[in-house]
């Protein structure tokens, strides 16, 4: 059934716990949720000048690239962004072009970020979803805080996270594949490396010699090379927009890659997913892929 979805449907506004667990999360099927947010203040007071009076000098930590791509294969690396610290103001001086930079700014530490380091913003939006807390039994293990500019993109990626994004300016673009594409997808093993910056500014790409390799998805689902990976042309991706003040439900173990508008803020919820029967089926999925790539 989830193949076969076209796109990705809207719901008015949440349902009651059960049936959100019912319809949404048990089934694995994502969904827009409108009116889910329209009461919390960030909607009306995350400006520019709002942020810079509440943040301002606050050193923070902010992933900086040279291409725009942070956690994602780059000559045939797994290269990860350099988290630089920096004054908060000096970041929105780069995201409002007072400053020029050659490289991609991004504030998109995904270690539950909002509460950790932002945490003068917590009471302009919520400590967790009510609503999802109570159908998954659980509350979220980590609230992230995203800032950043339109050429940071997130590469093609799954996580094992029942996640809730919620869009407060600006939109997101999201291309998601369920997890019955798996067979489609192509993962390579890749030496983990991080960006660092050069006593002239340029970037350099260091290896993390002492790490395990890393599974990571090498294409690009935008403008995918079906020469080397011609299985992809038989997934079935979904596009969607998800705009200020709507909420993207995004199952667990789906894949996704993200593109945003410039200066995009939003607020993302991840609950723990549940290790049951839908996780056995997708470890089947995957080893089966596996055996068929060997043989």
């Amino acid at each position: 059934e989830v193949a076969w979805m076209d796109s990705v449907p809207y719901l008015d506004g949440p349902l009651s716990p059960l049936e959100f667990y019912r319809e949404w999360v048990s089934p694995n099927k994502p969904c827009i949720i409108q009116n889910a947010i329209c009461h919390w203040p960030a909607l009306k007071k995350w400006t520019s000048a709002y942020l810079r009076e509440v943040i301002g000098p606050k050193v923070v930590s902010v992933a900086v690239t040279p291409n725009g791509y942070a956690d994602a294969v780059f000559q045939d690396r797994f290269v990860m962004p350099e988290e630089r610290r920096m004054p908060f103001m000096d970041f929105l001086d780069i995201v409002e072009k007072k400053v020029t930079s050659p490289n991609v700014f991004y504030v998109q530490k995904q270690c539950s970020n909002l509460t950790e380091e932002f945490p003068e913003l917590v009471c302009d939006v919520q400590p967790d979803i009510p609503w999802m807390s109570e159908a998954l039994g659980k509350k979220p293990d980590a609230v992230n805080f995203w800032l950043g500019e339109s050429a940071a993109v997130t590469s093609l990626h799954k996580d094992h996270y029942e996640n809730l994004y919620c869009v407060i300016s600006g939109e997101k673009r999201f291309l998601l594949h369920p997890p019955s594409d798996r067979p489609f997808i192509p993962y390579e093993l890749y030496q983990p490396a991080t960006y660092h910056v050069s006593e002239d500014g340029s970037f350099e790409i260091v290896d993390e010699k002492s790490a395990d390799k890393v599974p990571w998805i090498p294409l690009d689902p935008l403008n995918p090379n079906l020469e080397q990976y011609p299985d992809y042309a038989q997934a079935k991706p979904l596009q969607c927009t998800v705009k200020a003040g709507e909420m993207l439900y995004l199952p667990s173990l789906w894949f996704h890659h993200v593109q945003q508008s410039h200066g995009c803020i939003a607020v993302n919820y991840w609950y723990d997913m549940e290790y049951d029967l839908k996780y056995s089926y997708y470890q089947l999925l995957d080893r089966l892929t596996k055996t068929m790539e060997v043989l």
